[in-house]
C-alpha cells in the first residue's frame, strides 16, 4: 500500500458506524417514549412495553434475511432500501393513537427496516474488510450502540419542546436523510469489488497490510477439513449453541431489560425526567468507551477480557438495590458507568469471538442466525420486566433476573474459548 493512501475498509467502517448509531437511536430512545407513552393514553406498563418486545422479535426473525441479502445482493441498494423502511415505521409512530398502530409501526416496520440495515449485514461485511484487529474494528461498530443511547437527551429535548409525535417525525426523517445517500453513495461489499471511485479521499485497490492474516493474534478457529462453516454444520456444533445462550443472556435480559426499563427505574424513585435520561445518556457514553477498550482482547485474549468485563457490569446492577430515592444520587451514576462500561467491553468482545470462530462466506447468515435467536429471547424480557412491576409495584425480581443474566454468559465463554491444550481449536 503506498504512503499517504487511505485504506477504503476505514470509509466502510464509517458508514458503518453512523448508520448503525442512526439506527440503534431510532430503538434505544423507546426508553424515553415509554413513560410519555403511558402517561399520554393511560396503559400499563406490561402492554406499552410488548411493543418493543415485538420490534426486537421482528428484528431478530428478519436477521438471517437480512445477512442473505448482504451476502448475495449489493449493499448499495440494500441498505437504503432498509433505511427507508425503519425510517418510514418511525414516523408514523407520529400518528398512532392505538396500542396495535404501535405494535405495527414500530414493533414490525421500523424493526424490519433496521434489521436490513443493523448488525448482521454490517458485522458481515466489515468482517471481509479487516481480517486483523477484530476486537478494535468490533469495538469501533460497537459505539455506534452505546452513542445511540445519548440520543436518549436529545430525544427527551425533542418530546418536551414540540411534543412526542414531532420527535418521532423528526428522528425518522433525519435517519433517512443520512442514511440512504451515504449506503448509496458510498458502500462496497468486500475490497475486491472493481467499482470504486476516489472521493477527495486517496484509497487502493489492494488488502491492507494485515489481510493475509486468517485471524487475529489472540482469535481462535476451530479446525475444520475443508474451508469454510456452512450453517447447517454450524449448528451441529456445541460451541455454536453456547454462543447462542451467552447471546440470549448478555442482550435479551441484561441489555434489552434495561435499556428499557433504565430510565422508568430512576423515575420511580423520585429523578425527574431530564435527569432519568441524563443517567441513561452516561450509561451510553461509558458503553461507548468500553466498546472502544474491546481491542485489548486482540492483545490479552478473548475469554481473559470478556469474563472480568460481565463481573463488573453485574456488580453495577447490584447497586440498584440501593436506590430508594434521590438523596443518594452517586448511585445511579455510578451504575451507568460501571455498568455501561462493562456491558460496552463484553458485546463487543462476543462479536469478535463469533467472527474468530466461524468466519468465512457465511458469516452474515451465521450472525443472523445467532442474532434471531437472542432476539427471540428479547420478546420476552422486557414485557417480563414490565409485568413483574404490575404485578409486584418493584423492580427487585427484575434486578435478580439480570444479575444472573451477567454471571451466566462468563461461564458459558470460558467453555467456547480456547485453551492451548483444547484439541478442538486451533490457535493462530
Amino acid at each position: 500500500m503506498k504512503r499517504g493512501d487511505i485504506y477504503y475498509g476505514w470509509l466502510i467502517l464509517g458508514i458503518a458506524f453512523v448508520t448503525l448509531t442512526l439506527g440503534f437511536a431510532n430503538r434505544t430512545t423507546f426508553s424515553v417514549f415509554y413513560p410519555t407513552i403511558v402517561e399520554e393514553f393511560g396503559w400499563d406498563r406490561g402492554s406499552t412495553a410488548i411493543m418493543f418486545s415485538i420490534t426486537v422479535l421482528v428484528y431478530g426473525l428478519a436477521a438471517p434475511l437480512a445477512g442473505r441479502l448482504v451476502d448475495r445482493f449489493n449493499p448499495r441498494l440494500v441498505l437504503p432500501i432498509g433505511a427507508c423502511v425503519m425510517g418510514s415505521g418511525i414516523i408514523l409512530c407520529g400518528i398512532a393513537s392505538s396500542q396495535w398502530q404501535f405494535y405495527l409501526f414500530y414493533g414490525v416496520t421500523a424493526a424490519l427496516g433496521f434489521s436490513i440495515i443493523g448488525w448482521t449485514p454490517f458485522s458481515a461485511i466489515i468482517s471481509d474488510w479487516f481480517s486483523k484487529k477484530r476486537g478494535l474494528v468490533f469495538g469501533i461498530l460497537s459505539a455506534a450502540f452505546g452513542i445511540s443511547l445519548v440520543s436518549a437527551s436529545i430525544a427527551q429535548f425533542l418530546i418536551s419542546n414540540f411534543g412526542w409525535r414531532n420527535a418521532y417525525v423528526f428522528i425518522g426523517s433525519f435517519s433517512i436523510a443520512i442514511i440512504v445517500p451515504l449506503c448509496f453513495l458510498f458502500m462496497r461489499r468486500t475490497p475486491n469489488e472493481n467499482d470504486h471511485f476516489s472521493a477527495s479521499i486517496c484509497y487502493t485497490l489492494s488488502k491492507p497490510e494485515h489481510a493475509d492474516e486468517d485471524l487475529p493474534a489472540f482469535g481462535f478457529q476451530m479446525n475444520r477439513p475443508d474451508t469454510a462453516w456452512t450453517p447447517s454444520q454450524v449448528m451441529k456444533t456445541h460451541q455454536f449453541w453456547f454462543l447462542v445462550l451467552t447471546s440470549i443472556c448478555l442482550f435479551s435480559f441484561a441489555e434489552s431489560i434495561l435499556i428499557a426499563h433504565q430510565v422508568y427505574i430512576f423515575r420511580d424513585v423520585g429523578y425527574n425526567p431530564m435527569v432519568a435520561a441524563t443517567i441513561y445518556s452516561v450509561f451510553g457514553i461509558m458503553n461507548v468507551t468500553g466498546n472502544l477498550c474491546g481491542f485489548s482482547s486482540d492483545h490479552l485474549g478473548r475469554k481473559q477480557v470478556f469474563i472480568p468485563a460481565c463481573l463488573l457490569a453485574a456488580g453495577a446492577v447490584s447497586l440498584l438495590f440501593l436506590v430508594r430515592d434521590t438523596s443518594q444520587p452517586w448511585i445511579p451514576f455510578t451504575f451507568a458507568v460501571c455498568f455501561g462500561f462493562g456491558l460496552g467491553i463484553a458485546s463487543t468482545v462476543f462479536w469478535a469471538i463469533v467472527a474468530d470462530v466461524f468466519h468465512g462466506p457465511y458469516l452474515g447468515s451465521i450472525i443472523g442466525f445467532i442474532v434471531s435467536g437472542f432476539s427471540l429471547g428479547s420478546t420476552i424480557g422486557p414485557w417480563l420486566a414490565g409485568f413483574l412491576h404490575d404485578q409486584t409495584g418493584s423492580y427487585s425480581t427484575t434486578v435478580l433476573i439480570v444479575l444472573a443474566s451477567l454471571i451466566t454468559p462468563a461461564a458459558l465463554v470460558w467453555l467456547v474459548a480456547p485453551s492451548p491444550d483444547n484439541a478442538n481449536y486451533q490457535r493462530n
